[in-house]
């Protein structure tokens, strides 16, 4: 007889094509959270912390890379093969402002008062945008003329008031000032960075690049990066907010999900995806991870199965 409940996912269906992108907002006032995914057949889809889903923004007219949501949770940024980036209005499901870009964005991120939009992609350009002036030229980081990056913007994250980080497929990561549009320091990776995600709570950037997963202080500082090793390459990965002791990745190798600790023992595999898993993400309780998967479809995944939390009941029949 197991000690352990078993893991029982629950699955969203509702994509047509591969999800590639999963971010959720923050806690709310009333603790609740919203989970937002980006998908190849262009329609993000935003969700309750239960995993129910709320909603569809329709509106691009291609693959959907990168969808994230404020810290309000009411707009929504996306970026699209349709070679524009998107504003949303979480409530009514309407496009607020679509910018164009010369080619597909890959990634997008909202200032934390809601005030501008990073964006980045295969133009290898960061660009900032004035949310009160969406008719104005972006401006641009770096120097005039020049890309951003020698290779595709995988991700751009925004942290505190005044700094964004940009990771490229030239295995750079780049901290900029957004006052000056200036950069201020960078980290160099041997190999193309795969994903880049901010952990708010940790105050760290998780990142994953060839087989390594690193775990980088948002704001340079004094703090050391943590950096292990792993057995396969993985395709993105999530810190446990809350415990810190713990990580989930995805990899494009296989169909699973793994949990490691920190030291980089596999502590968990979990098998239900029908494809390789191209996103994970922890709530932000840490109650919950998902994943998403090239099967197109979201599954939602217990830090603590047999708890009662949302939809899953508990551990009342004993298995």
């Amino acid at each position: 007889m197991s000690i352990h409940p078993k893991q029982v996912p629950l699955v969203a269906p509702g994509h047509t094509r591969p999800v590639t992108h999963l971010s959720f907002s923050p806690l709310q006032d009333d603790g609740t959270y919203l989970l937002v995914s980006s998908c190849k057949d262009g329609n993000p889809m935003l969700r309750e912390w239960t995993g129910d889903w709320i909603g569809t923004f329709l509106g691009h007219k291609g693959a959907v890379w990168s969808t994230k949501l404020s810290p309000d949770a009411s707009r929504a940024a996306s970026g699209s093969a349709d070679f524009t980036a998107k504003i949303w209005d979480t409530y009514s499901g309407d496009v607020l402002h679509s910018f164009p870009h010369n080619h597909i964005v890959r990634t997008v991120a909202i200032s934390p008062t809601c005030s501008h939009l990073l964006t980045g992609g295969q133009e290898k350009k960061v660009r900032i945008f004035d949310l009160a002036r969406p008719d104005a030229e972006a401006d641009f980081l770096g120097d005039v003329g020049l890309p951003s990056h020698d290779g595709t913007v995988k991700s751009v994250v925004w942290v505190g008031e005044h700094t964004g980080v940009s990771a490229g497929e030239d295995g750079i990561i780049k901290w900029w000032d957004l006052r000056t549009r200036k950069l201020t320091t960078t980290m160099t990776f041997p190999n193309p960075i795969t994903s880049m995600e901010l952990s708010p709570q940790t105050k760290r950037l998780v990142v994953t690049s060839g087989k390594t997963v690193a775990f980088i202080p948002a704001l340079p500082s004094g703090t050391p990066t943590h950096s292990l090793n792993l057995a396969y390459s993985p395709s993105s990965a999530s810190v446990h907010p809350i415990l810190q002791d713990r990580f989930v990745t995805g990899n494009l190798g296989d169909e699973w999900v793994r949990v490691h600790g920190m030291d980089g023992e596999e502590r968990e595999i979990l098998k239900g995806h029908h494809g390789p898993v191209h996103c994970v993400e922890f709530s932000p309780d840490g109650e919950v991870y998902a994943s998403g998967s090239e099967d197109g479809t979201i599954r939602l995944w217990q830090t603590t199965p047999g708890k009662a939390y949302g939809l899953w009941q508990g551990n009342a029949n004993g298995g």
